[in-house]
């Protein structure tokens, strides 16, 4: 075997690392994984930076186990790799076992040195070919710290569990979320957490159309962030509407129980009339997303009065008092951009009271066809507008009472004759 010369630390400027580390290494002299291990161990010593020993690490991995590549030239790269060999497939899956293992041991301790993409895809293989669990624990982690940098492709892992019956491990991206937030506050971002809620609501779209996916763990997976976490609620509404038609034996109760992990709120004005016209949602929620679509309503429309009334120059008395600035006229210039600021929200509120036209539309319907559904008793409709009062508004009692038990057309009639006796023939108190 040709032995490998360590050279100098280098700085590479304009080059990739992926690169470098085809330049450090004969793709025809390494091909056993202990001298790799040793020849790695060398060039650490000679203080070469994380991200070039991760650059390494994750060129040589995907040269001789193609399931960590990513598509793009494996086959160039790969002289000889696992699947060529002819020895049989339990020697094939020990060996791809102890790979995996010796990689994940190998891996620098920094958090950016190797890419997500790249161990979320080891962490499919270890899955596969079932490492020890302190490795995979170990994988784990370190996708949790850069969870942020995944991408939904990678992170679809399948399951290869036979206890689990969905096509893929909720489960495992249900733990990895966890530990992304419960991270201290210095080791993740708001933005990161923004786009992580953002890939996970992307995620449960996908995986809702699996008919073995419990709600449970839908629930679970959907409600693991703060409520900051989504500037939008869109995709959880995506997703929640998707697992509805994949599983329509959801009962009422449950589908109550999906809804209130939605923020009306935050729905955008195309979600909302989407919602307002999907009959698979409780009509509570229904209702409860045109309130908030009238209540935005409303909010447009003040700020366009006070808009109006700005320009005018009709001010509230405490205007101008902690502000000079206010105090002074406004410029021609300025009143323009007032102007087209005010001509935009108004065609804002036109759009909108539109789409809540619509809304009501449907809503109206909505409750019709629940009307229709239901039995009332016509004597519950009629009786208590037909209760009698004395002139000092105190209801009559005994006549009342009468009324109730008779319950044949022909006594309705006669009630509703006697009901029409002028006032100087009823009873009074005096």
């Amino acid at each position: 075997m040709k032995k490998l010369t360590l050279p100098e630390p280098i700085n590479f400027p304009g080059k990739s690392t992926h690169f470098s580390a085809e330049c450090w290494f004969d793709d025809t002299c390494i091909l056993d994984m202990d001298y790799f291990v040793t020849t790695l161990s060398g060039i650490k010593a000679k203080g070469v930076r994380p991200e070039l020993i991760g650059s390494i690490i994750t060129h040589y991995a995907s040269k001789w186990l193609p399931d960590l590549s990513t598509g793009e030239g494996s086959e160039v790269l790969s002289p000889k790799n696992f699947e060529d060999s002819p020895e049989s497939v339990t020697a094939l899956w020990m060996k791809k076992r102890f790979f995996v293992e010796t990689l994940v041991g190998i891996l620098p301790p920094e958090k950016d040195s190797i890419p997500c993409n790249f161990l979320l895809r080891l962490l499919r293989v270890a899955n596969m070919v079932q490492v020890e669990p302190g490795y995979r624990a170990d994988l784990e982690k370190r996708i949790s710290w850069q969870l942020d940098q995944a991408t939904l492709k990678e992170l679809m892992i399948p399951s290869f569990s036979h206890t689990c019956g969905t096509l893929l491990d909720v489960e495992l991206v249900l733990r990895l979320v966890k530990r992304f937030v419960n991270l201290d506050e210095a080791a993740r971002s708001g933005t990161a957490l923004i786009k992580v809620a953002k890939l996970v609501d992307n995620y449960l779209a996908e995986a809702a159309v699996d008919a073995n996916l419990t709600l449970s763990d839908f629930v679970a997976l959907a409600g693991a962030f703060p409520e900051h976490a989504r500037a939008t609620d869109d995709g959880l509404y995506r997703a929640i509407d998707t697992y509805l038609k994949a599983h329509p034996g959801v009962t009422k109760q449950e589908r109550k129980g999906l809804c209130r992990l939605i923020d009306s709120r935050k729905l955008s004005p195309e979600a909302s009339l989407h919602a307002a016209q999907n009959e698979r949602l409780p009509v509570r929620a229904v209702i409860q997303v045109l309130l908030s679509e009238q209540t935005k309503l409303n909010n447009n429309k003040q700020q366009i009065d006070w808009s109006g009334t700005f320009i005018s120059g009709t001010r509230s008395p405490n205007a101008g008092i902690n502000d000079p600035s206010q105090a002074r006229c406004m410029s021609k210039r300025e009143m323009n951009v007032q102007q087209m600021e005010i001509k935009r929200l108004k065609e804002d509120v036109l759009r909108l009271q539109s789409q809540c036209m619509a809304m009501q539309v449907q809503i109206e319907k909505l409750q019709e066809k629940k009307r229709g559904s239901s039995f009332f008793s016509w004597k519950k409709i009629i009786v208590p507008s037909l209760v009698k009062h004395d002139k000092f508004g105190e209801v009559d009692r005994e006549t009342d009472v009468g009324f109730i038990g008779r319950q044949t057309p022909v006594d309705m009639k006669t009630r509703l004759v006697r009901g029409r006796t002028p006032n100087k023939w009823r009873k009074s108190l005096s």
